[in-house]
């Protein structure tokens, strides 16, 4: 059973994952953007039952060549409220999978990939 939270609640629990994040590593993150969406919404060739808690898009840190950013638009994080309460049954649960779900996306803009993070145990 899912659990039910505010928007207003579920946006401090964001903000306080990102809190946990070490300001060394804030520190070195270029022109992100964190945006939280209900949902995820699979793109027409996607499987339509695509589901994601979180969603990393744009140029890993270890992609970026010494022409990048001239006009680039922010990298964007995403974290899909609805996807995670789904799966979570208490508040407890919500922090944690918030958590997971932001480092896990904060290492994709570092340049780690999904089979690294599965083996570190951050998938």
């Amino acid at each position: 059973m899912a659990f039910e939270m505010s928007d207003d609640a579920f946006e401090l629990l964001v903000e306080d994952a990102l809190d946990q994040i070490p300001k060394s590593f804030l520190r070195l993150m270029d022109n992100v953007a964190i945006f939280i969406e209900d949902r995820y919404q699979p793109l027409p060739h996607e499987d339509p039952a695509t589901a994601l808690l979180g969603l990393y898009e744009g140029v890993a840190l270890t992609e970026r060549d010494g022409g990048w950013g001239a006009g680039a638009l922010p990298d964007r994080i995403t974290i899909y409220k609805d996807s995670i309460l789904e799966i979570c049954e208490n508040e407890k649960q919500v922090i944690e999978e918030v958590g997971i779900t932001m480092v896990h996306e904060i290492a994709h803009h570092f340049g780690v990939g999904d089979k690294k993070l599965h083996d570190l145990g951050w998938g």
